[in-house]
């Protein structure tokens, strides 16, 4: 085995660390794009090209000339129409790979108080089954879609999102955005969806929900106006039938979130700990 393998061996190149580093990045642009193209559109036509350019080395195999020649001459503009045709994707993409935790970092609301007024809003607008959907901005602005609804720039409060979202009124339909601890705009128009898995199933604002999470790394608050059931949108997916406290921890972020179980594991092992030792709990001996 060992002589068969030699010659094998000896032709190929050795690894250095730039190489394999440069495999590396490579492998993982390649999982990204792959990961963002996924159960859409584009994956379709990702598979069409893939096909066509393994009938291209079939027809050089074969030696196939008029169809070799068709597929050359086309060659040259299959990068443009590849920029064209997965722009949003590559936008996508670019986004993700930008906003990852090693790069930027901020708190995701600064004010407890931001927090609360939203979660008493969502709390109301459930009860009642009115349809709202809220966009709280995170590092990647949201200012083409700020420019697309009615500017407020308004101190965030529950009666503002109440008022806003008011069934028969000017601005119930669309979104409100979030920035900071301030209401940007309302009646905002957001891309939609076309992720086939939820087209058939969602309705248009939980759609609009996933599709500006697809865009951007904010997070979508939807109030269904059929169930009054309340769903989380972020990175393209979204989460159903959460309760009030689930929308504070996403609010809140993974930092607050990390702490709170750490308490709560805390609070639980104490008793547990003061049985094992007879001693009652707060009365050190």
């Amino acid at each position: 085995m060992e002589r068969l393998l030699a010659p094998l061996l000896s032709t190929l190149p050795n690894l250095s660390l730039r190489a394999a580093v440069d495999i590396l990045l490579t492998a993982f642009l390649i999982y990204q794009f792959l990961m963002i193209v996924r159960g859409r559109r584009a994956e379709r036509i990702l598979t069409g090209i893939t096909f066509l350019l393994m009938i291209y080395l079939v027809a050089v195999w074969a030696e196939l000339e008029l169809l070799r020649g068709i597929l050359t001459t086309l060659a040259p503009y299959t990068a443009f129409a590849m920029i064209v045709m997965f722009q949003s994707e590559i936008r996508r993409m670019l986004s993700r790979i930008g906003r990852g935790r090693w790069l930027t970092w901020r708190g995701r609301l600064e004010r407890r108080e931001t927090t609360e007024e939203i979660i008493l809003a969502l709390e109301q607008l459930s009860s009642k089954r009115t349809g709202a959907l809220i966009v709280v901005e995170r590092d990647i602005g949201l200012r083409t879609f700020v420019e697309s609804g009615v500017v407020l720039d308004a101190a965030l409060s529950r009666d503002l999102l109440l008022s806003i979202f008011q069934p028969g009124g000017a601005m119930h339909d669309g979104a409100v955005i979030v920035q900071g601890q301030r209401v940007a705009a309302a009646a905002c128009f957001l891309p939609l969806s076309m992720n086939p898995a939820v087209m058939s199933t969602l309705g248009t604002r939980h759609r609009a929900a996933i599709g500006i999470t697809e865009e951007s790394d904010c997070l979508a608050l939807v109030v269904s106006e059929e169930t009054g059931q309340i769903s989380i949108a972020s990175g393209g997916d979204i989460e159903q039938e959460v309760t009030l406290e689930r929308v504070a921890e996403r609010l809140a972020g993974p930092a607050a979130a990390l702490a709170r179980r750490a308490s709560q594991a805390g609070l639980a092992a104490t008793p547990v700990a003061a049985e094992g030792t007879g001693t009652p709990p707060g009365n050190p001996t």
